[in-house]
């Protein structure tokens, strides 16, 4: 059993606040970024000590699970999506999903499952030093790829169409450049490559346009990765893939060994969330901060609750 301390905030609890979320049945508790401590002994874990959720339930059984994609199985269930989440005081949790997070503050804690599915889609990548990488859409998963992408030591572009989310990107991360996604993208792009075009793409946006418009960015022999995900069909050019022998990769969940990778960073020091939490409220506030950090005008990048 785990005391849950924090939870952080993302896209998803904010459609199924609005009952826009297709993924899940209600009623359905949320909560899937969280911080915890353990509230009674249980095998390797202490009462009081913190802990990480790994909030994917898999089987451990299938192939894929065998192949270390737990990420992916075919049986695999959310917390805060598929099953219940972490929006409680009390929640029990299989220890097989627990990691020790000593060293970090609860709120480093709850960044760590948001961070880790940016640490995940640059793994997937195989992203290499002087490598050009953009980034389009630099919402908290876009951030989370731009912070692993320069610590891969690659040469980071962002791209979006929120002058804001640029300039944090440009001040706070410190990307090498940055594309105004409404004004001719890919000549952007070109112009900063000096013409050949990004070597790794990376999709974060959630808008069928914006992923089919990601085609064109990738540059000869290079990889688009898909991170986000939508509701429907995408497409694209034949003849533009196949020129460009283009590599189209999905992006999904994270690992534990992601989830390591992203505490050893934050240890590390070379990730610093004290900017990255831009809201926070208390547990009983939580209805009301809702409604205000899911409009747009609010600013938000990561809302964070204390219980």
């Amino acid at each position: 059993m785990l005391r849950i301390r924090n939870i952080g905030i993302c896209g998803t609890d904010f459609h199924a606040f609005r009952g826009e979320q297709p993924y899940f049945k209600y009623p359905r508790i949320l909560g899937h970024e969280l911080a915890a401590e353990v509230a009674e002994d249980a095998g390797d874990f202490k009462a009081g000590q913190t802990v990480v959720p790994v909030p994917y339930i898999h089987c451990g059984k299938c192939l894929t699970c065998r192949a270390g994609k737990t990420n992916c199985c075919p049986s695999i269930r959310t917390m805060g999506v598929h099953v219940d989440g972490g929006m409680r005081e009390l929640m029990p949790v299989p220890e097989k999903n627990l990691m020790h997070a000593e060293g970090l503050s609860h709120e480093q804690i709850a960044t760590v499952e948001c961070l880790a599915i940016g640490a995940h889609a640059v793994g997937r990548a195989n992203l290499q030093a002087g490598q050009w990488a953009a980034i389009a859409g630099t919402g908290p998963i876009g951030i989370g790829i731009l912070h692993f992408a320069r610590i891969a030591g690659a040469r980071t572009i962002a791209v979006d169409i929120n002058p804001d989310r640029l300039a944090y990107c440009r001040e706070v991360i410190g990307v090498d450049a940055c594309v105004d996604a409404r004004e001719n993208t890919t000549g952007q792009l070109n112009e900063i490559t000096d013409g050949e075009l990004p070597d790794k793409v990376f999709d974060a946006t959630g808008v069928p346009a914006a992923m089919e418009a990601a085609f064109e960015y990738v540059g000869h022999g290079g990889r688009l990765i898909l991170v986000s995900i939508v509701k429907g069909a995408i497409s694209f050019a034949d003849p533009l893939f196949h020129a460009r022998e283009m590599t189209v990769m999905s992006s999904r969940n994270a690992t534990r060994s992601d989830f390591s990778q992203v505490m050893d960073a934050l240890r590390d020091g070379k990730i610093d969330i004290s900017s990255f939490v831009t809201h926070r409220c208390q547990f009983d506030e939580i209805t009301g901060s809702f409604a205000h950090w899911s409009d747009p005008s609010a600013g938000v990048i990561k809302g964070m609750v204390s219980l």
